[in-house]
């Protein structure tokens, strides 16, 4: 089978287009791929490095006060689904799959001018412009949320899932926490901000340190790059105690999260894939820099299932923070009532329900 995927711009974009390219790649060894970005997008430095083939067309986004630059926006969407259509006449794909960004915009659209199927695949709970527009024309509308349903026409909506959350539970239990030298059979906390670290979290976590010390249970914190010196600086992890790891990022984040007891971080849709797929609790300080605050909303929809806790950005200290953890981590029964909830909202078969809607279409 052919199949071009396209999406860009962040990471929630891309990665999970990755995982089910991998999946396909598994299960059906002579499929061939093309994956069509921007030529600025983050994908411009991922999808290569993968021996992915990868094109890109140029496209920028809307502003969303008056601009000249909109004219400018205009113009290359026009010249982008030009561009996508020549893409598309010379790779023949069998289907084409849009995972979100102003790319897949164009990539989608001009496919299904082209009569060739189409899925739109929704991460979040609350479905950004470009797959609103899409999904009038597209074939099928993949989603990650229960809750998203209500934003698409029923008949061509199917829940999914995301296909990030089918690798990580390949991730079984071993002695990883070995590595940020930590013990496999302490309770284990891991708090991260996403690949830069996010500021308020920093904060929080230097305020929590001296008390985290304390506890019987562990934490294992991935800063970010821009934050470890200046917590390096504070504080002398090894002195302090050590049932604390801090770390400026970790490589193999799926092994780790597989073999803690407790998430802390943001709530953006790859993760929440990802810590849902495990059975694992959280507690999500969703980002209010996000279109439509839709992390927000993603975090919502774990809260009502009993899967999270959830603390505002703006409401975030160390107190508050350490107080959030030992509720969980002190009090076994919630943890495992929260782990329930958790399990019960993740999709441990999102990659092979998506191939299974790619084969529902494709005739």
């Amino acid at each position: 089978m052919r199949i071009l995927v396209t999406g860009g711009g962040t990471g929630g974009h891309i990665y999970p287009a990755l995982a089910f390219i991998r999946y396909v790649q598994k299960i059906q060894p002579d499929s061939e791929f093309l994956y069509v970005g921007t030529h600025r997008g983050l994908e411009n430095k991922i999808v290569p490095e993968t021996g992915i083939s990868f094109k890109t067309i140029k496209i920028q986004g809307f502003k969303r006060s008056l601009s000249l630059d909109n004219v400018k926006t205009v113009k290359l969407f026009i010249e982008s689904i030009k561009r996508s259509k020549e893409i598309l006449r010379e790779f023949k794909p069998d289907v084409v799959i849009g995972t979100g960004g102003y790319v897949s915009g164009s990539v989608v659209y001009a496919a299904t001018r082209m009569k060739i199927p189409t899925i739109v695949h929704e991460q979040n709970s609350v479905p950004g412009i470009t797959n609103k527009f899409l999904s009038r024309f597209a074939d099928r509308v993949a989603i990650c949320f229960p809750d998203a349903a209500q934003y698409f026409a029923a008949e061509k909506t199917v829940l999914v899932g995301n296909p990030r959350a089918q690798e990580v539970v390949a991730s079984g239990k071993s002695d990883v926490l070995a590595e940020y030298g930590l013990k496999s059979e302490v309770p284990t906390v891991l708090i991260f901000g996403g690949s830069q670290g996010a500021l308020k979290i920093n904060q929080a976590v230097i305020q929590a340190l001296p008390k985290f010390a304390q506890k019987d249970y562990q934490v294992l914190y991935a800063s970010g790059d821009r934050y470890f010196n200046e917590i390096t600086e504070k504080f002398d992890i090894d002195k302090i105690s050590p049932n604390l790891s801090l770390q400026p990022y970790i490589k193999n984040m799926t092994d780790v999260m597989a073999n803690v007891n407790l998430l802390i971080g943001r709530a953006g849709a790859t993760s929440i894939a990802e810590f849902t797929a495990l059975g694992l609790p959280a507690i999500l300080i969703p980002s209010p820099y996000v279109t439509n605050d839709h992390q927000t909303k993603n975090a919502q929809s774990l809260v009502n299932a009993g899967a999270v806790e959830m603390i505002a950005d703006a409401e975030l200290t160390g107190e508050n923070l350490v107080a959030a953890v030992d509720a969980i981590m002190n009090d076994a029964e919630k943890r495992e009532a929260m782990a329930k909830a958790s399990r019960q909202e993740g999709i441990p078969d999102a990659a092979e329900r998506l191939w299974s809607l790619v084969n529902d279409i494709v005739k």
